[in-house]
Parts: structure tokens; C-alpha cells; sequence
């Protein structure tokens, strides 16, 4: 598994691959974040956590060039915890298994982390270089990118002191990233008094899985299945032709990715389970139809279980499932000015119903704010007339793009002179810290570059091993020639 070590460039390989070996999930980064200062430590370089959990390496100018603008290498040090369900991977604890399939990297059974262990690991590469000629060089490599943006959102005020902040966070080799969407997280919850499950009825716990989820900004055009608002579909119909009720509901996992899987308990007669049961086998037919060019590995199947002592009242169970049929998925808009760019979208992320509560959680998604205020009063008008408690929150502005960039027309610039061809600039649908660094650090000049990967967010997560030497090449290139102040 340690082969990726001897892949070029080694120096930034070589880093990622140490990272894969440090747990690093959302919400649990003790170890991420000391690996980090040792790191720096090792390397000679000014490091601190700030009061935010980020961390900050400073790395003075080369001699010679202490007259250039200070650069900002900007990374996030998280990764999406997703699994196959087979894996008994347990993120907390255990490292990310690598591997070389062709052209790729990829993980066992995982993520892989390439989003951002990619842009950390070259971040590392430079601040360890004793070779690489630079003017001033900061790092900051954030925390809880994943699950809120909460290291860009804490950070402190007057920590940095650079001009130029290079986001290494984009994940198609050869794009410049210079504007993103904003964002808000959706939350519906309602607490209710459960009733007893009738003593003669019995239970079916219905599975769909298979999907291939996905991240919900870059990937959310794609019209992918997403297994709550599948799932939703069955169960109205279940109540109404098989007499069902709902004990349980859990689908998806994280607000920011395409949930592939969902669960459901349904109480019935059972005399009515052979009719259930046929109609799994209908709309796992039509599902297979309907996503024929899209999804091909849906599973969807139900098996008899335990009767749970207890199910969700008849109201309060027909307004959710009418709620979460109702609510929007996907997108909403397009950019009129770039009408090949999402810029309004919502993602059903994450159903829970169980024991008395109901939570649901959206994350909507928008390049202008008026149009995510309109999709948060959308979605709050919708979940409360179901009776549900709306709160927002990890809200988020876009980032508004800069054409006239200077570091972006030095970046094309290098990049026709490295390599014979015109980069491509571009908005992106998902969402990046640059808004949120830049609404604390206006005064800065922002671009968004990276290696290209795919399906991040995702168990099928892999990295292009060709695209990472080009960009290290850049990024190199790019630090050499960082105009004078």
C-alpha cells in the first residue's frame, strides 16, 4: 500500500501519503493538528494552532526576495469519512489504505482524502523545500472544512500577513477557480410522542444502496440518485397500498455529500408483507429505469425484522413523508453568465427519525445571496408546514469573482509557458473557504488551483497521478516569480 511513496513528485507523494496515516475526519483532528507542528518542527518553520484548531507555518523569503509579495498557501486538513458497508474501517482510529489502480490513486474501501490532503501535502513540499526559491511563505491549513467551514469561519483577524492567497483546494488540473457559491445549512427537527406498535403487526426493515452519492456541489448537476428522495417515494406508497407505518428512517451521512444509502422500518399486517415485498421488487425496476444511464449498481431490498415496540404517530408520519417528498433536490438555477455553472441548489443530505425525533438536514447552496435566502425560506416554509423546527445555520457567503486578478493572470501565464496551452478560468457551484478568508482578509488576491480528482466525498474518491507533477510544477514556478510588493 506504501507504493504511492515512490511516485513523482516524491515530495509531494511522499506527504500525502504520511497524512493517509494519520486519522483525520471531520470532528475529530488532536492528531491531524499535532502531526502538523511536528511537522513543521522537523522542518525548521514557524507553526501554531490558533484559537480556531487551524494551522499556521510561516516560512521566510529565500535570500533575495524578501522585497516579494507574501504568499498564502491555503489547504483544509479534514477529510469526508465515507465507507462501503462492507469496510469495517473505523476513521477515528485507523489510517487510509492507498492504492495505485492505473492512472489513479484510490482507497480501500474509503475516501481517499486527496480532498485536501492533495493541497496539504504540497503545502508541506514547500514549506520543507530547501531548494524552492519563494518571497515570504505562510500556511494555512484549516479545520472542519467538511462539516461547516468552522476553522475559515473563527479565524482569527490579523493572524496573516500575506498579499496573495493560493487556495489548493480545486480538483480539475488545469482550471482556475476565481468564484464560488455561498452556503447554508437547512436543520427540520421535531420531537413527538411515539405509540405503540400494534401487537399482531410485523416489521421489514427496507435497504437501498449503491448509489454513487457524490459531492452535493460539483456533482449535483449530474442528477444523481439521491437515496432519501427514492426512498420517499416508496414509503408514501407503501402506507397507501400496504397499510405500512414508519418506525425508523436513516439516510445519508453528511451534509455535503449525495446520500447513496438509506434505511427505513416499516410496520404492517402481515398478511400485506408478500404485497410489500413486490412492490420493492416495482420501484427497484423503475429506479433501475429511471437511472439506467446514471446509477448502475442500485440495490434495493427488504428483509424481515424484530417489531419495534414502538412507530411514528399516523399524523406526524404522513406530514414528514409528505414534507421530504415535497422538499426540493438538486438544482434549482443556473448562472445566466455561465449557464454550463450551477448557481442554486439544494441537497436532502441527511433523514433521522427515531425515538421521538425527527431531524432533517439540507444544505443549500447559492452563487448569489438573495437566491440562497430564497432557497432557505423555500425549504423552511416546507418543513413547517409539517410542524417542524427550521434553524439555520454555517452560513456562508459566495465568492464574487476577480477576473483582473494579478496572481491569476501570472498563473496563466506560467501555465502557457510550462505546458503549450491556455488554462481555463472558473466559477464553481462548490463552496470554497476563499469567501470566508476573504470577508475577514479583503484586502487579499485569490485564486483556486489543484490536481484533478474525482468523486470526492465519495468511496470511489480517486486522484489523476499525472496531474500532480504539472501542478507542482506551477505552484514552483508560480512562487519563483511572485511579483514585488
Amino acid at each position: 500500500m506504501s507504493e504511492i511513496k515512490n511516485l513523482n513528485p516524491v515530495c509531494i507523494w511522499k506527504n500525502f501519503h504520511a497524512l493517509t496515516q494519520v486519522p483525520r475526519p471531520s470532528g475529530h483532528l488532536e492528531k491531524i493538528q499535532q502531526f502538523l507542528l511536528d511537522f513543521a518542527h522537523e522542518a525548521g518553520v514557524e507553526a501554531f494552532k490558533d484559537p480556531a484548531g487551524n494551522i499556521v507555518m510561516r516560512k521566510p523569503a529565500t535570500a533575495g526576495m524578501e522585497d516579494r509579495k507574501g504568499v498564502i498557501l491555503q489547504a483544509h486538513m479534514d477529510m469526508v469519512p465515507q465507507k462501503t458497508p462492507e469496510s469495517k474501517h473505523d476513521f477515528v482510529t485507523d489510517p487510509i489504505e492507498p492504492w495505485i489502480d492505473g492512472e489513479w490513486v484510490k482507497a480501500k474501501g474509503t475516501t481517499l482524502g486527496a480532498d485536501n490532503g492533495l493541497g496539504v501535502a504540497a503545502i508541506m513540499a514547500v514549506m520543507e523545500s530547501k531548494d524552492l526559491c519563494h518571497g515570504p511563505v505562510e500556511a494555512l491549513i484549516t479545520a472542519d472544512e467538511e462539516t461547516g467551514m468552522y476553522g475559515a469561519n473563527d479565524l482569527p483577524q490579523g493572524e496573516l500577513n500575506g498579499h496573495i492567497l493560493l487556495n489548493l483546494d480545486s480538483e480539475t488540473w488545469g482550471k482556475f477557480v476565481i468564484g464560488s457559491a455561498g452556503g447554508l445549512d437547512v436543520t427540520a427537527t421535531l420531537s413527538y410522542k411515539e405509540v405503540e406498535t400494534c401487537p399482531e403487526d410485523s416489521a421489514v426493515k427496507v435497504t437501498l444502496k449503491g448509489l454513487r452519492g457524490g459531492h452535493s456541489g460539483l456533482e449535483i448537476h449530474e442528477g444523481r440518485g439521491n437515496a432519501n428522495k427514492l426512498m420517499v417515494r416508496f414509503v408514501r406508497e407503501a402506507i397507501e397500498e400496504c397499510d405500512a407505518r414508519l418506525a425508523t428512517w436513516h439516510g445519508g451521512n453528511m451534509r455535503n455529500a449525495i446520500p447513496f444509502k438509506c434505511e427505513v422500518v416499516l410496520t404492517l399486517p402481515k398478511e400485506n408483507i408478500p404485497a410489500l415485498a413486490e412492490l420493492v421488487e416495482a420501484w427497484r425496476e423503475d429506479f433501475a429505469d429511471e437511472y439506467k444511464n446514471i446509477e448502475s449498481g442500485i440495490e434495493f431490498f427488504c428483509e424481515e425484522v424484530e417489531v419495534p415496540k414502538c412507530e411514528v404517530p399516523e399524523e406526524i408520519q404522513d406530514n414528514l413523508v409528505n414534507a421530504i417528498y415535497a422538499c426540493h433536490d438538486g438544482v434549482i438555477r443556473m448562472i445566466p453568465s455561465y449557464p454550463d455553472v450551477v448557481e442554486t441548489s439544494s441537497n436532502l443530505a441527511i433523514i433521522d427519525i427515531e425515538s421521538g425525533m425527527a431531524s432533517i438536514k439540507i444544505l443549500a447552496r447559492s452563487s448569489r445571496e438573495d437566491m440562497k435566502d430564497y432557497v432557505a425560506t423555500m425549504l423552511e416554509s416546507c418543513f413547517n408546514m409539517a410542524g417542524m423546527k427550521v434553524e439555520f445555520s454555517g452560513s456562508y457567503g459566495g465568492w464574487d469573482p476577480n477576473p483582473d486578478s494579478e496572481i491569476l493572470h501570472l498563473l496563466l501565464k506560467e501555465y502557457k509557458e510550462l505546458f503549450g496551452s491556455e488554462g481555463i478560468i472558473q466559477v464553481d457551484h462548490a463552496g470554497l473557504e476563499c469567501s470566508v478568508i476573504l470577508g475577514k482578509y479583503p484586502h487579499l488576491d485569490v485564486v483556486s488551483l489543484g490536481p484533478t480528482m474525482k468523486s470526492p466525498h465519495t468511496t470511489t474518491e480517486r486522484a489523476l497521478i499525472a496531474t500532480v507533477e504539472p501542478f507542482w510544477q506551477l505552484l514552483k514556478k508560480t512562487l519563483e516569480d511572485i511579483p514585488q510588493l
